[in-house]
């Protein structure tokens, strides 16, 4: 297993140079350095001067990727590329355009996140489970017709609707709890009700249609027959053999979805006016401050493989037939 880990770590080398040289073009591509400046500056006559200050402050007066006319290793290692962006791989975040250290702000922002993040997927996980398994058990019935026609609408239906129905009516009409906000200590659970609800709410349907697909998989092969043809009662072949079977696909779900816990949800966190991760990205897109994007993106692709590594490690835990070579 070690020599697997090792070279999955050593895989995610390229991966990282690859998409952190792709968001800076991209990044580059729509705005140049003086673009920046003119935006950060806020001024529409802004002068070549102050525009040449503001660059220089923050290093966006040097070549992007190749110093031409540098000698030796300074073609590289004077660029903006490479003192940006190959910092990262030491999570050193530096400051943002704005002047904000990027690393503070992470550290502070990462617990509103996880504060939404954390119940929703392990209410929501939980939640979707015992519903699939429930309607899987009552199987080719109107239980299961029901159950199936129910998630495709709650599917069908955009997740904005269910922030923007769920503030109006729970915290408009009902005034159960605050529409948006947000507070520090045990003050922060009225805030956090709302958007856990939500998220939960909305997620229903499509998780247990997919873990419902797993089960009926799973129902009809050989093992569960022999269960059957043994007595075992169908409750009991459902959470001992099929629940047990099915947690390999289960787990790939959960152990991929876990970058997000850390990185917020763009959308919850920017309607309900959580100072998560993810109201700080969108913030930054706005700005255009190309240091925060250019962190977040980063931090988001070394998570992603992350996640995917713990999957490959989470199959060895659930069922032993599996190794790692």
């Amino acid at each position: 297993m070690f020599n697997y880990l090792l070279k999955r770590m050593l895989y995610a080398i390229p991966i990282l140079i690859a998409v952190n040289i792709f968001t800076f073009f991209l990044f580059f591509i729509v705005n140049t350095p003086d673009d920046m400046a003119r935006l950060h500056l806020g001024n529409k006559h802004v002068t070549q001067e102050a525009i040449d200050n503001w660059k220089f402050e923050r290093g966006y007066n040097k070549p992007l990727l190749w110093a031409s006319e540098l000698d030796g290793v300074k073609k590289i290692s004077e660029t903006i590329f490479f003192e940006n962006s190959l910092k990262l791989f030491l999570f050193e975040f530096g400051q943002s355009d704005s002047g904000r250290d990027i690393s503070f702000d992470i550290s502070k922002r990462m617990w509103p996140s996880l504060a939404i993040a954390l119940p929703v997927l392990i209410v929501g996980v939980c939640l979707t489970l015992t519903i699939a398994l429930f309607v899987a058990f009552f199987r080719a019935t109107y239980i299961d017709s029901t159950g199936v026609l129910i998630c495709v609408f709650m599917m069908s239906i955009s997740g904005l609707f269910y922030i923007i129905g769920g503030q109006y009516l729970i915290g408009k009409m009902l005034k159960l709890v605050p529409i948006s906000g947000y507070s520090e200590g045990l003050s922060a659970i009225k805030f956090l009700i709302l958007p856990v609800a939500i998220g939960v709410i909305s997620g229903l349907g499509n998780g247990t249609r997919w873990y419902r697909t797993i089960f009926l998989e799973e129902v009809n092969k050989d093992y569960v027959r022999t269960a059957r043809s043994k007595g075992f009662k169908e409750s009991r072949i459902m959470l001992s053999h099929v629940l047990r079977n099915a947690l390999i696909p289960i787990m790939t779900g959960v152990v991929v979805v876990l970058p997000s816990l850390f990185l917020g949800s763009l959308i919850t966190e920017s309607f309900f006016g959580v100072p998560g991760l993810g109201s700080y990205t969108i913030e930054a897109i706005r700005a255009q401050d190309f240091a925060i994007v250019r962190s977040m993106v980063f931090l988001g692709s070394l998570l992603y493989i992350v996640g995917l590594i713990l999957t490959d490690i989470s199959y060895t835990l659930v069922d032993p037939r599996v190794r790692l070579n």
